[in-house]
């Protein structure tokens, strides 16, 4: 009876020791459900290990938090690629060897299967989504077509909204003001180039809100508060689609990234966490979360498993950044940029915006 009592707290033991939860930090709202349902619930289910969300309007930022002050409570983080690249320079995420990561159905590498880019020394990618324009059909029933409709007060009056710092509002200003895409990182690297984005904002400012978390932009344009607003595409999609909501999204002039998921530095379940990685950004995963929110998957092999929306009906390629239709006037964000420069520009942002 003894030995099998200790066979049993031992055998108690090891399944608790199993079951040691896995804490993921995303940016909420649409988003994180759709991971929930796509990541979360479905590893759940195959491991028994649970799942818990948390959010943040930039996980990047409690992440450097908690590993300076060697407190961290997270085990994965979804973050923009230039943070995932800074971090990583930076020492305070854990290195994500890509052999750990699954192959594609037809055995391909996922050092060959992931989109070009997408995979770091610390981090791999789940989505391409971009920051686009968006407005309520109410308003506009023509509807503005070109981001430099976005600054044009006059032709479409009325209040705008745009995420709180310099990226992506710099370059979509350039666009606005005529600058190709091919050209906005080289004219940025210029101080007249600056100058000119600043210029562009200038002319909207005094009739600009600016938002800080992704739920905010629908919520802002549903409670009538702006007329347009630069957003998330799929925050847009969500709520236009899921809710009903009159919204349009504009693809001119968008901004595509990579979102990614790192592992801090002293992740208190590491290897766990290293296995939810892997689980979630594998083929099939990946092309389920494009079925609750319209976020290309970072895996070639998804691409063609992306259906229909979880309502059964909405087909969702055309409503992908990397639709073929909606990349005529793209432009890819440049890491390398705003790797070196984000700290510069953001002050400079906040100190524009707190002028006069």
């Amino acid at each position: 009876m003894k030995k099998i009592l200790t066979l049993s707290t031992a055998l108690t033991a090891v399944a608790f020791a199993a079951q040691a939860d896995v804490t993921v930090m995303s940016w909420g709202g649409a988003y994180s459900q759709s991971q929930l349902e796509a990541y979360a619930k479905p590893y759940t289910a195959q491991t028994g290990v649970k799942v818990n969300m948390v959010d943040a309007d930039n996980p990047a930022t409690p992440v450097k938090a908690m590993v300076e002050a060697s407190n961290v409570t997270v085990d994965v983080a979804d973050v923009e690629y230039a943070d995932a690249i800074r971090l990583c320079d930076e020492g305070m995420l854990e290195t994500i060897d890509p052999a750990m990561l699954p192959a594609a159905p037809d055995g391909t590498p996922a050092t060959e299967d992931f989109l070009p880019g997408a995979l770091t020394d610390c981090a791999v990618s789940t989505i391409v989504f971009s920051t686009v324009f968006a407005y309520d059909t109410s308003k506009f029933p023509e509807g503005p077509k070109s981001i430099a409709d976005f600054f044009d007060l006059e032709k479409f009056p009325g209040k705008r909204a745009m995420r709180k710092g310099a990226k992506a509002n710099l370059e979509m200003a350039l666009m606005a003001d005529g600058v190709p895409a091919a050209d906005v990182y080289a004219t940025l690297e210029t101080p007249e180039g600056l100058d000119r984005a600043f210029a562009m904002l200038d002319k909207i400012k005094k009739d600009t809100i600016w938002w800080e978390a992704g739920a905010q932009p629908p919520q802002l344009l549903a409670d009538g508060e702006v007329a347009m607003t630069t957003a998330y595409n799929g925050r847009i999609f969500a709520a236009a689609v899921a809710e009903n909501k009159p919204f349009q999204v504009v693809w001119d002039g968008q901004v595509l990234e990579y979102d990614l998921f790192v592992i801090p530095k002293g992740a208190p379940n590491l290897e766990e966490a290293k296995k939810f990685v892997a689980f979630a950004t594998d083929t099939q995963r990946l092309a389920d979360q494009a079925k609750w929110i319209s976020y290309g998957p970072a895996r070639k092999s998804s691409g063609p498993l992306v259906g229909l929306y979880q309502d059964g009906k909405t087909e969702m390629g055309p409503h992908m950044p990397t639709s073929a239709e909606n990349l005529t006037n793209a432009l890819p964000s440049s890491y390398e940029f705003w790797v070196d420069r984000d700290s510069e520009l953001n002050e400079r942002f906040n100190a524009w915006l707190a002028a006069n």
